[in-house]
């Protein structure tokens, strides 16, 4: 039977399955494992305006969050893992066998490109005597064909083998991936694991109800959400809803003024959506900043149906075709997106830069609100390691009324 949510109960389902509605539910690097466990994933990007996605991501839903937290949970509890999942990812070591086809396809990739194998012993051999290598460690200078572009041997072969799962990250230092061997630090039980998923539809099956569950709320549509899944097109994704659904892992849900659309959310994720639809359910109303790649942020059509924000990355277009800006970040109070900024460090000063602003339209500009909105920005600068706000760019030249509610947060104010 389908249940009938308004479209504030479809926002609230959403935010409460990732930990932001209200005060935030997790902390600690138990909260980063309770969260990572509950969406599958959070994927990592490599740009570093403010931090890097993966952290962004975390710090609006972990109390407290400080990147060296992560990098523990990485490097060296290795409880979580780097990998393949919605693109580059961060997701639960235990998920490592789930992967095992992933991993299957890239051996097989590396078979097909035998000047690249040819090196793999010896370069088991350096790590087995040295430990950690990176690229820039190795003596491969020739250049290769590549997925992106034209790359040295060194980076091929390190590369190739952390995707069939001989080598997993080491360490990072900035972007430069140091890599060691999988078998020095994850466990047998994970690395010689029976294929969880042994036909083609149950993984499928795995792989949709893992990116249902990654958002809260989803629709059997093409999208972002999908991405990472290679060999997933409608007719596979269509047929893995009919299976999960009759299996019961699914709950199908209409939205009101959606009619024509059926929603679909995890079977295990009921009193979540139990709670939401409750009469009295309130929550204490909190702003936070979103990340570029957040998980809630996947399907963006979706997104726009039901909150009715419309959101690009613009961080790849070329800047004439740039409606907002390079490095632009969503921010909401409660359940809805009352803005948008685009920001930026001086680590010399300790200043987190704001250089441009833009307000929703029809947001209420309450004092209320700006209150939410300074503590909001007030966790940020902590998250940053910055000790007040400078504007910059169109924000620097002239007066800004509707801005004035930030002067208390403001260097030399």
């Amino acid at each position: 039977m389908k249940r009938l949510l308004t479209k504030q109960q479809a926002r609230h389902l959403i935010l409460a399955h990732q930990g932001l509605l209200g005060h935030r539910k997790f902390e600690g690097k138990e909260g980063i494992m309770a969260y990572i466990k509950k969406v599958g994933c959070v994927q990592f990007d490599p740009l570093n305006v403010v931090g890097y996605n993966q952290e962004l991501v975390l710090q609006s839903r972990i109390q407290g969050f400080r990147s060296g937290l992560l990098e523990e949970l990485l490097y060296e509890d290795r409880e979580l893992v780097d990998g393949w999942d919605k693109n580059m990812s961060i997701y639960p070591t235990e998920d490592w066998p789930f992967f095992a086809r992933i991993r299957e396809s890239a051996r097989n990739r590396l078979l097909s490109m035998p000047h690249v194998n040819a090196i793999v012993p010896q370069v088991v051999e350096r790590m087995r005597a040295q430990g950690p290598l990176s690229s820039s460690d190795l003596e491969y200078n020739e250049v290769v064909a590549w997925s992106w572009a034209p790359t040295r041997l060194s980076r091929a072969v390190l590369e190739s083998m952390y995707f069939t799962g001989d080598l997993i990250i080491h360490h990072k230092e900035r972007t430069r991936k140091v890599y060691h061997l999988a078998s020095r630090f994850l466990p047998d039980t994970y690395l010689q694991a029976t294929e969880p998923n042994p036909t083609a539809d149950d993984y499928w099956q795995w792989y949709v109800l893992r990116r249902i569950g990654a958002i809260g709320l989803l629709w059997n549509k093409a999208s972002d959400a999908w991405l990472g899944i290679d060999g997933l097109k409608s007719k596979e994704r269509t047929s893995a809803f009919q299976g999960l659904l009759a299996k019961g892992k699914l709950l199908v849900l209409q939205v009101e003024g959606l009619d024509k659309q059926e929603f679909y959310m995890r079977a295990e994720d009921e009193p979540v959506l139990d709670e939401v639809m409750r009469e009295d359910c309130k929550f204490p109303l909190r702003a936070f900043i979103l990340a570029p790649l957040d998980n809630m942020m996947w399907d963006r059509r979706l997104i726009k149906e039901l909150f009715g924000f419309e959101y690009r990355w613009e961080v790849y277009k070329p800047v004439v075709e740039r409606q907002f800006g390079y490095y632009v970040l969503p921010i909401m109070c409660g359940d809805q997106f009352v803005g948008r900024f685009e920001p930026g460090l001086d680590k010399k000063m300790n200043e987190l830069i704001i250089k441009n602003w833009w307000w929703e339209p029809d947001i209420p500009r309450t004092e209320e609100l700006f209150q939410l909105l300074r503590n909001c920005l007030e966790e940020f600068m902590r998250f940053t390691g910055t000790v007040a706000i400078r504007l910059e760019g169109p924000l620097a030249g002239g007066e800004r009324p509707e801005l004035e509610w930030l002067a208390p947060l403001l260097a030399h104010s």
